[in-house]
């Protein structure tokens, strides 16, 4: 998988094709985008960015396309006309989805170490070696 796709109305496709990227699937209606996005799944895109009130209007078919694979992400973007209601949250889901719980383990781990290398250089390394974490 790689590349990225963009469906969208006529100005966020042109938009995004001039930005550089190459394929671009401009859509007027819930059936165009649905067979839009099921060429761009049989393409092996790996991000397809989606206006979010296209979205919305196929978000069943989306799902059941997708179902809970991280690849590929499907991003939603504002159109022209500005953001949907929910576009924070369905961002938020995003990421959870993308970045999971192996990514706060590792961030936990960061942040400890951090901590000791603080620690450390505030102590003395013996009396860190001792305390319990």
């Amino acid at each position: 998988m790689s590349d990225v796709a963009i469906i969208g109305d006529i100005d966020t496709v042109t938009g995004f094709k001039l930005g550089g990227v190459k394929k671009g699937i401009i859509v007027n209606n819930d059936e165009e985008a649905k067979n839009a996005l099921d060429e761009l799944l049989n393409d092996e895109i790996s991000i397809i960015i989606i206006t979010q009130k296209i979205a919305d209007n196929i978000r069943e078919h989306i799902h059941k396309r997708l179902g809970s694979d991280v690849l590929p992400m499907v991003i939603e973007i504002p159109d022209k006309s500005g953001s949907s209601e929910g576009g924070a949250d369905q961002m938020a889901a995003l990421i959870k989805r993308v970045i999971g719980v192996e990514m706060v383990k590792w961030l936990m781990k960061e942040i400890l170490l951090k901590l000791q290398v603080l620690l450390s250089s505030q102590m003395g390394w013996e009396e860190l070696k001792c305390m319990k974490w």
